[in-house]
């Protein structure tokens, strides 16, 4: 196995390993020491089945629902992530931390490609941790008392799964998910200290309104994918990439019109933020 970083930030890339094959128990520690130091791991040519994808991510965590979308026919736990030839925006195109309007959302996520477009539709990650570290003594005493709201229902947000959740959507979920979180959260393994907002799914601190609100958030939002906070990954098929939703930021590049591309995702389940 050999690990070749990406970026300064976060990021690596890890190679000579076939995740195919189910992994050892000191294969899986030695990943996870890995993924811890560098946030986000990705793999290339990896060809693995449904049944075999959901194996591996149950290896990093305990796999759950998306609660907008229907998931694979036998898989429900695997959302497909797809857009279409024809189609203008794409799902989860904007800023974010997956699902934060939840009350526990999850520790990360495990994606695959299936069909990438040529040389396009990469993905941006942000480390949350520089984010935090990076801020003003003062500023971080502040945003350490502060619980920030978020919701499923933001604008930018319902628009990027607007083409999925007309196709196949889910009939049991919710018109609006919301949740109070830390603005700074500690995570439950390394103990560090992570910015906790996001400008997909955060609308307001916790007893200020939206307008109250919105001027330090307008600030976070903008320094928290700072470019040296930041990686960029170009896919292929059969690529994987693993990220910790409780300190990164990811970006999928709507840069690839008048072409498919399709991924399935596992997002894995987490704790309470504290």
């Amino acid at each position: 196995m050999k690990v070749s970083r990406i970026a300064g930030a976060l990021g690596a890339e890890i190679s000579g390993i076939d995740l195919a094959v189910a992994l050892s128990p000191r294969m899986i520690a030695d990943l996870r020491e890995i993924w811890f130091e560098n946030l986000v791991l990705f793999f290339h040519e990896q060809d693995l089945s449904p049944a075999q994808f959901l194996a591996l991510a149950g290896q990093f965590g305990e796999p759950m629902e998306y609660p907008f979308l229907k998931g694979l026919d036998g898989y429900p736990l695997i959302t497909p992530v797809v857009k279409l030839e024809h189609e203008t925006v794409n799902f989860g195109g904007i800023w974010h931390s997956d699902t934060t309007y939840l009350p526990q959302p999850p520790s990360a996520t495990m994606l695959i490609a299936r069909t990438v477009p040529p040389q396009r539709g990469d993905t941006l990650f942000a480390n949350q941790y520089l984010a935090y570290e990076t801020l003003s003594p003062t500023l971080r005493k502040i945003l350490d008392g502060l619980q920030a709201v978020s919701s499923s229902a933001k604008a930018d947000t319902t628009k990027s799964r607007e083409d999925r959740v007309r196709d196949s959507g889910r009939t049991d979920s919710n018109d609006e998910y919301v949740a109070a979180h830390p603005a700074v959260r500690t995570h439950p393994e390394t103990g560090r200290k992570a910015l906790y907002v996001n400008p997909a799914h955060t609308v307001r601190f916790d007893g200020m309104s939206e307008a109250e609100s919105a001027s330090l958030l307008d600030f976070l939002f903008t320094h928290q994918v700072r470019p040296e906070f930041t990686c960029r990954f170009g896919w292929r098929t059969g690529s994987i990439a693993l990220w910790d939703n409780r300190c990164t930021l990811h970006n999928p590049i709507n840069d690839y019109p008048g072409h498919r591309r399709v991924m399935h995702r596992v997002t894995l389940k987490g704790d309470v933020p504290c």
